[in-house]
């Protein structure tokens, strides 16, 4: 130990969490770049950033702070919102999370830190997480195949509208919404019609349109007002018009009433949050959709699928990914790329620990409550406006709505105020007999007198919803709905599911553009924090002030990072905030009578959402070539500006490049841009390489969304959740997203109107916001600089030793790279046959997932490491790549036949390497220990390649009667 003592700063700055986060110490960063040929990191960063996009305006932070600190100012902020029992429903309900699944999923790395299950072998326990997801939704509904989860209920019911359009026999233009759907429903779908030319229209589904001409309807059961309708009339008419029929359904309702199956429904939408999902101020919640059999080949999102391995075995996989958005391009029927994975899993695990008689137990209790509530109201003379009802009651108290609305408040509860007349009150999970006799005593007045216990409770029999709409069906019969009710098979059968997969608590998760980095502990303890979790999203603005200070927080925070004026928090996902950026410029256009742009210019290396959003925005794609540097082709994008200058509305880049480049050219293309009329939108998912370097504002952005859950550390969970807000310049902020139940969220709204509303919530997802704003006050300006050129360095020092073996497609200035690397397996395909399959299987022996594969470029590896990997996992990584060249090099000297050869074979499972006799041309040490490391600490995957075709044309997507459920449960 050095004589010398060190400072009180000295030591601060040796336990700050700058260190924490970033992986590599001094030491490694030196010997890094070393390597390299550079003696600091301002030098690399001079290399390769070009000059002319460095900025130098600064970043408007606070000084960073400590983990307790940081705790310390969150708490301060959370108990700036006040908790009250919310029985506002409106699509929102309190329930329980079991600490079982909190503790061993929600604050679990094995499950948060996933990342999307496209490489199945080695995410065989989320995807049978998903797959039991899957058949909730079936049982629940009663239809034939459920996706993977959407992105909340609302963005469900509008992307049923455009599958009804485009399955439909129908040549109308009309989608029909109920008067009784959810409010912030009817606003999204109307956002989606708006540019898909789509005429949405209200009716009132107590009158079956049977003489209106329509392609679908949307219905809502039960109904925003809580009433229970039976819908067979109306769907059976909206068939008759040659238009199909879109049911929202409540999952717990679907417990004691009739399946929407049952009345003929083509798809039914919803929300998870009953089932174990925190209210959390409105997300992230997991939307669903369900369909007939014959319509699967058009429903958005994912699914999984059941297939077979080279063994025979089950295995589980995403199926028929033809459909989504990163194949079909602007082809494509929906620009969803991610599904809110951890929440689906939450309530699949929900379904599982409370199985079918827990379900149905807790939607009785529910139910009996309201029935004892609306009781006790009408012996008060209060008027119960509906009489076929599940959970919610619409109360019709002339001139009293405002008084009775303030003292629910000041007992402790809130209600819905529809208007003078009327309240609304919705029941849950969480409330007790004793919330419902301080009901009747509010509402009451003095005309309470009785008390009630759960022994009069007991008495009340009287059901609200009619024989005819009963139930009769059973769901969740399945094995693994009815064995793991104990806490200690849940938990055990928890384990079992991580433990078959590769997640970051195991390893480095090398995938290009996806910024797998460190999802702190810190950032995320937050989350669970009650006054952050158990706010509805429509509150009273009084009890939110904690919220209010957060989003403010976090919008000035990224406007400092960014450099643009507004920030909107509204959109979920990184393929909402792309929507959301193209319909501002859609606006702005109009706004200035040039409503006829409508050409959005997009490079051929686009992610797959890009040209998908800008269909769905209502634009017409023109791709820009890629010049041999892979660059953006200047005088191509030149040549298509000048061609569509009338009608020129955007051009869409991602920056640093998807070639994984700085193009120093990019004030060019936003000046060739600007010049003709239109403006420019960036995608942020390479945000990671720019913060404290360099601002999008600056390089010429007027629009850019934000991945919270790449940049800013909130983590993939598998698929999500994720959250895209986007920051614009000045004169775009006026079309920023509002919403028809919060009237502060744009605060500088056009008063022509803004583009609507995008998600089902005000601020969307907003419960993981404090995972950013942990992040940002823990690194401050200096320190998401360093994060930045870390993760620069970390990307062009695997390229540096990798490139003997495997060469690098593009380079920017310098021979350098951006935060990302691709390396070419081209070459190694065309003189040996092993394929980017073959690699990425091999190196689940390795126990690596592998990095982006085929994209940009087909038959290449996009690597990105990120700044939170230290030297060591960097090195091993790279052993790894390195270790299977030399068994590609076996191959291609003749010494082993590709099919007879590990690579051909990977990954190797337990089992197979154990079988007798072992009868191939490499040891079994080669096949599952190819370096020594190995042997200290072995992935073994759980099953062997999967057969995709096989799954494609023997879709199955509901859980099959598994031997593995036998095992598990110990027989």
């Amino acid at each position: 130990m050095s004589a010398i003592r060190p400072t009180l700063d000295e030591l601060q700055s040796r336990d700050d969490f700058l260190h924490r986060h970033i992986g590599p110490d001094t030491i490694q960063t030196q010997a890094m770049l070393a390597s390299l040929g550079y003696d600091s990191l301002q030098e690399l960063t001079e290399k390769v950033l070009p000059e002319c996009i460095v900025s130098h305006s600064g970043l408007d932070l606070k000084a960073p702070v400590t983990e307790p600190e940081v705790l310390s100012e969150l708490r301060l902020i959370a108990d700036q919102n006040t908790l009250v029992k919310s029985l506002i429903g409106c699509g929102y309900f309190g329930t329980f999370l079991p600490p079982v699944i909190q503790r061993n999923v929600v604050e679990n790395p094995a499950w948060y830190t996933a990342y999307t299950p496209y490489q199945p072998e080695i995410s065989q326990g989320r995807l049978e997480a998903l797959l039991t997801f899957q058949q909730v939704i079936m049982d629940m509904t009663g239809m034939d195949i459920a996706n993977a989860s959407l992105l909340d209920e609302a963005t469900a019911a509008a992307e049923a509208m455009t599958m009804t359009k485009r399955l439909s026999k129908s040549k109308s233009n009309r989608f029909l919404v109920a008067s009784d759907c959810l409010p912030q429903t009817l606003a999204v779908v109307r956002t989606r019609a708006r540019y898909l030319g789509i005429n949405v229209e209200i009716f009132d589904p107590q009158q079956p349109p049977a003489t209106v001409d329509c392609f679908g309807l949307l219905l809502q059961y039960p109904g925003t007002s809580g009433v229970v309708r039976d819908l067979t009339n109306t769907i059976a008419a909206v068939h008759k018009q040659k238009g199909l029929a879109v049911v929202a359904a409540d999952l717990l309702a679907l417990a004691l009433l009739r399946p929407p199956s049952e009345f003929d429904a083509d798809i039914v939408v919803g929300n998870n949050q009953r089932f174990g999902v925190p209210l959390g101020f409105g997300g992230p919640h997991a939307g669903y959709m369900a369909t007939r059999d014959a319509y699967k080949r058009q429903c958005p999102g994912r699914f999984i699928g059941v297939s077979i391995d080279t063994e025979g075995n089950p295995a589980m996989r995403l199926a028929l990914q033809t459909r989504e958005q990163h194949i079909r391009r602007d082809k494509a029927t929906s620009n969803i790329c991610t599904a809110q994975v951890l929440l689906a899993n939450i309530s699949a695990f929900y379904a599982i620990y409370h199985g079918p008689e827990g379900i149905h137990r807790i939607a009785q209790r529910v139910h009996r409550l309201t029935c004892a509530l609306a009781n006790g109201l009408q012996q008060m003379g209060i008027s119960v406006v509906h009489k076929r009802y599940f959970d919610t009651l619409l109360l019709q108290v002339p001139g009293r709505a405002g008084a009775l609305l303030g003292a629910a408040v000041r007992a402790g509860y809130n209600l819905r105020h529809c208007d003078t007349d009327y309240l609304a009150v919705s029941l849950d999970e969480t409330v007790t007999t004793e919330d419902v006799d301080n009901l009747l005593q509010v509402l009451g007045g003095d005309q309470h007198s009785t008390a009630l216990t759960a022994a009069t409770l007991d008495t009340i029999s009287r059901s609200a919803i009619p024989e005819t709409l009963q139930r009769q069906t059973n769901y969740l019969q399945h094995p693994v709905f009815n064995r793991y009710h104990s806490e200690t098979n849940m938990m055990r059968y928890l384990r079992r599911l991580q433990e078959k997969d590769i997640t970051l608590d195991r390893s480095m998760t090398p995938l290009g553009s996806c910024t797998m980095k460190l999802n702190a502990v810190t950032e995320m303890m937050p989350v669970t924090w009650p006054e952050f979790s158990d706010l509805h999203p429509f509150a009273p603005p009084s009890q939110t002030a904690g919220y209010q200070h957060l989003f403010t927080d976090v919008q000035q925070m990224l406007c400092a990072l960014t450099g643009f004026s507004a920030v909107s928090l509204q959109q979920n996902a990184g393929s909402q905030g792309e929507y959301s950026g193209l319909l501002c410029i859609r606006r702005y256009h109009e706004s200035r009578g040039q409503g006829q742009r409508n050409i959005c210019l997009i490079p051929s290396s686009a992610h797959g959402t890009n040209p998908a959003s800008a269909a769905l925005a209502g634009f017409v794609v023109v791709v820009i070539r890629s010049d041999p540097a892979g660059n953006v082709d200047i005088d191509d994008l030149r040549k298509k500006a000048v061609q569509h200058a009338d009608t020129l509305a955007a051009f869409m880049i991602t920056y640093p490049s998807t070639h994984g480049v700085f193009e120093a050219a990019i004030h060019t293309y936003c000046g060739i841009i600007h010049e003709h009329g239109g403006q420019v939108y960036f995608d942020g998912a390479n945000l990671n390489a720019q913060l404290g370097l360099t601002k999008p504002a600056e390089l010429g952005a007027d629009v850019c969304h934000m991945n919270l859950h790449k940049t800013f550390c909130i983590p993939h969970g598998g698929g999500g959740p994720g959250l895209g807000p986007i920051g614009v310049k000045p004169h775009l902020a006026p079309f920023l997203p509002d919403h028809p139940l919060v009237a502060d969220v744009n605060p500088v709204a056009d008063p022509e109107g803004t583009i609507g509303t995008i998600a089902a919530a005000p601020w969307s997802s907003a419960s993981i916001l404090p995972i950013t704003w942990a992040y940002i006050r823990l690194m401050g300006a200096s320190g998401l600089r360093r994060a930045s050129q870390m993760a620069i360095l970390s990307a062009n020092y695997i390229a540096h030793r990798l490139q003997p073996y495997f060469p690098l497609v593009y380079s920017g200035q310098n021979g350098t790279v951006a935060h990302e690397c691709i390396i070419d397996i081209r070459p190694t395909k065309e003189e040996t046959g092993v394929s980017v399959d073959d690699i990425a299987k091999r190196l689940m022996d390795f126990g690596f997932h592998a990095p982006t594969m085929s994209f940009p470029v087909h038959d290449t590896f996009m690597i990105e490491p990120t700044e939170s990997e230290d030297k060591d996992e960097l090195d091993r990584f790279c052993d790894a790549m390195i270790a299977i060249w030399e068994e590609i090099r076996a191959i291609k000297n003749g010494e082993i036949a590709l099919a007879d050869s590990p690579l051909h074979h990977a990954p190797h499972t337990q089992h197979t390497v154990l079988a007798e006799p072992w009868e191939r041309d490499y040891s079994r040490q080669q096949a599952c220990f190819p370096v020594a490391s190995l042997r200290q600490e072995k992935y073994w995957p759980p099953v062997s390649r999967i057969d995709n075709v096989y799954g494609d044309r023997h879709l199955f997507c509901g859980c099959p009667d598994l031997t593995s459920y036998q095992e598990d449960a110990g027989n």
